[in-house]
């Protein structure tokens, strides 16, 4: 009979940051282990939760006895199981006893073809298995297989030694109200567990059935056993303990909370003003990093004194709890306060000889060295964007200084928001100290690009002088390795040069890049293998917007430089595309291309009069009107009116080929036809290779 069943494995307290990964792998390894050997309905539901300390997962639908099965096995071929009598063979008989089937005679075995040759086949009905040799089977895989950050070893009471990720305590297995007999890390199953460690009085919690599992361990127990019902939990307590302020609640420590709790309770606590003047987000990363702290403030973003946290006890007198974390809290931020102090007393500008004692690549030299090359690359590309210079520079040259602060030493998150706050103490302009952050922008897909001149010719000059860097010392991505994060600086510049359009061609900028390179022993220019693979990013950045393989191709064929107005014409493309004329004129264009590839070098200009044909005629009459047009539009940058121009010539392209012999036998006509052609490609593809459109 199909019941619900039940696992729960209760351990000592689980690692909170790998919780929900162990909590996910065990509920899916059962039922991925029971659904192999068919114990589950199609419409089986799969629950799983994890606490601090249990695992468990409820899933309905799961049969006692899994159903009988047909099995047909390949015995041997006929060739090798008959003799050139037609009698058995001494194989086929060690065959039939290795299957178990030694009374099985050859007429009851299924001549086949296998293949190009026969074969003996055996078919039968195998008898469907017990729920406990399943469940057994799917626990002890799923157990191998947790995705645990390190082996804990530890004896059971009996003396016997035991690997887990902690120790286990005790193991449920219901199949309905029946117990499963498993076994798992020592642990026999039965049907009790525990409560709260605190809240309850510690006596064991019997559970009847499945289905009253997570209302009794929350009702009985004090447990709230879904991830996902304590996380909600938290952030509703924290939003209303909140009130008018904001709270920051990254989902990360929002899960790393839910990991520590069983009974969520959220208090209020406060620290000294006096904090406050320290920058914010050295107080918010000490609380959230090192207390799990919800740090809160203004609707301005201004941080408040105030701090909420996350209590695995519920009490109507959390005086006691309130203090304590106020009291260990308050080192913490005096270790801040402390170090922001110490660290204004030094310019940036004088930490920089220190850089050269910090290496940055053995075959690249120091940070020192890199800081030269990146400063000048960074003048370059400002020259080449018209931005100020001397900022640049001196952005590019401060950029790194703050790696050699104490609180950068000490929380390395803040490398570039300390290196801000200490420019600006320093009396640096506004956009020089604003470079020190924005240079490492955009970390991660959908992070802000630089918001300033300054940053952004910074964050170029960084990005491009690790990829023609570390490229050029054999060290380019392979497979899924890249411990240089290339592929996020390749896609960080892509998205400065598209979304600022930046108007700057990508061959210049890796040229200078290549240039901070000289006199470096051994560099070897990459430029065009770093500018191929960045163009490969480009083609994914592109399809991920919206744009189909063809339209991509149909603008990359062009091999354009300059990348600013890529989109635009990707969208002139699509909206071209969408015509009723394109599929005809993309087919044309395509037929054109392989005409002139096929020619001995293009022809000159058209003769008129050598246009004999009426089709030809009327074509070049119209290519001459429309150029034009063309042209203007081109040049305006208008380049969905560039393409619409061109369906004008659709019924004059079409009657052209449909009248007219391109390959002439007059050499005179043939080239002047080859000059029409030529003329009317280079004005079809002015904005992209309308051909790559064709299917």
């Amino acid at each position: 009979m199909n019941q619900t069943l039940l696992i729960e494995l209760r351990t000592e307290e689980l690692p909170p940051k790998a919780l929900v990964k162990l909590g996910a792998a065990f509920a899916s390894g059962i039922e991925q282990g029971l659904k192999a050997r068919d114990f589950l309905d199609a419409d089986s539901v799969v629950t799983p939760f994890a606490t601090p300390r249990r695992l468990a997962v409820l899933i309905t639908g799961v049969r006692a006895t899994s159903p009988d099965k047909a099995i047909r096995e390949k015995v041997l071929p006929v060739s090798v199981a008959l003799d050139a009598a037609g009698n058995p063979t001494a194989p086929l008989a060690k065959k039939l006893a290795a299957m178990g089937r030694a009374d099985v005679t050859v007429e009851q075995l299924e001549r086949a073809v296998d293949g190009k040759a026969e074969s003996f086949y055996y078919s039968y009905t195998a008898a469907g298995s017990p729920l406990v040799s399943g469940l057994q089977a799917a626990l002890d895989e799923t157990l191998g297989k947790l995705p645990i950050p390190k082996l804990m070893s530890y004896q059971r009471p009996d003396g016997s030694t035991v690997q887990f990720v902690r120790p286990a305590h005790s193991l449920i297995a219901l199949h309905g109200e029946e117990i499963v007999n498993l076994t798992a890390l020592g642990l026999d199953a039965g049907r009790t567990t525990l409560g709260h460690r605190f809240l309850t009085d510690g006596q064991p919690l019997s559970i009847s059935h499945p289905v009253n599992y997570a209302g009794m361990l929350e009702n009985e127990g004090k447990v709230i056993a879904s991830t996902t019902q304590r996380k909600d939990i938290i952030r509703a307590a924290l939003l209303e303990q909140a009130g008018a302020d904001l709270v920051l609640m990254p989902e990360s420590l929002l899960d790393e909370v839910a990991a520590l709790v069983e009974w969520p309770v959220v208090y209020e606590c406060h620290f000294e003003e006096q904090f406050l003047s320290v920058p914010q987000e050295c107080l918010i990363l000490t609380m959230q990093t090192n207390q799990k702290y919800f740090a809160l403030t203004d609707s301005a973003g201004k941080l408040r004194s105030r701090f909420l946290i996350v209590s695995n006890i519920a009490t109507s007198t959390p005086d006691h709890i309130i203090g304590g974390n106020e009291r260990v809290v308050r080192p913490r931020l005096s270790d801040a306060k402390f170090f922001f102090e110490q660290d204004k007393k030094k310019t940036l500008a004088s930490r920089l000889p220190q850089l050269a004692n910090v290496v940055y690549h053995n075959k690249l030299g120091t940070q020192a060295a890199r800081t030269t090359r990146v400063t000048r690359l960074a003048g370059a590309i400002a020259a080449r964007l018209g931005y100020d210079v001397a900022l640049a520079e001196r952005g590019a040259a401060l950029a790194k200084a703050d790696l050699l602060t104490d609180m950068v030493g000490e929380f390395p998150e803040l490398q570039g928001i300390m290196g801000t706050y200490y420019a600006r103490h320093d009396g640096e302009a506004e956009q020089v100290a604003l470079a020190a952050s924005e240079h490492y922008q955009p970390r991660f897909a959908g992070d802000s690009l630089p918001a300033t001149p300054t940053g952004t010719a910074v964050a170029l000059a960084d990005k491009l002088e690790t990829l023609v860097g570390i490229w050029s010392i054999g060290l380019a991505p392979t497979g899924d390795k890249d411990p240089f994060a290339l592929r996020r600086h390749a896609l960080g510049v892509l998205r400065m040069l598209l979304e600022k359009r930046l108007p700057v061609s990508l061959s210049a900028l890796l040229m200078d890049a290549a240039a901070v390179f000289d006199g470096h022993a051994g560099f070897k220019d990459p430029a065009p293998e770093v500018a191929s693979f960045i163009i490969d990013r480009l083609r994914g950045v592109l399809r991920e917007r919206g744009f189909t393989a063809n339209e991509v191709e149909a603008v990359l064929a062009q091999q354009p430089d300059r990348l600013d107005d890529i989109v635009q014409r990707l969208d002139a493309v699509k909206a071209f595309a969408a015509m009723p004329e394109a599929a005809s004129l993309a087919a044309a264009n395509k037929r054109i291309t392989n005409i002139l590839k096929k020619a001995d070098g293009a022809a000159g200009s058209v003769d008129a009069s050598l246009l004999h044909e009426a089709a030809e005629q009327t074509l070049a009459a119209s290519v001459a009107r429309v150029q034009p047009l063309v042209a203007a539009a081109f040049a305006a940058g208008d380049f969905a009116g560039t393409l619409k121009t061109l369906s004008q010539l659709r019924d004059d392209v079409d009657g052209f080929f449909n009248d007219v012999m391109v390959n002439a036998e007059d050499a005179a006509l043939r080239n002047n036809r080859l000059a029409l052609l030529a003329q009317l490609h280079g004005m079809m593809n002015r904005v992209a290779d309308i051909s790559k459109l064709a299917a």
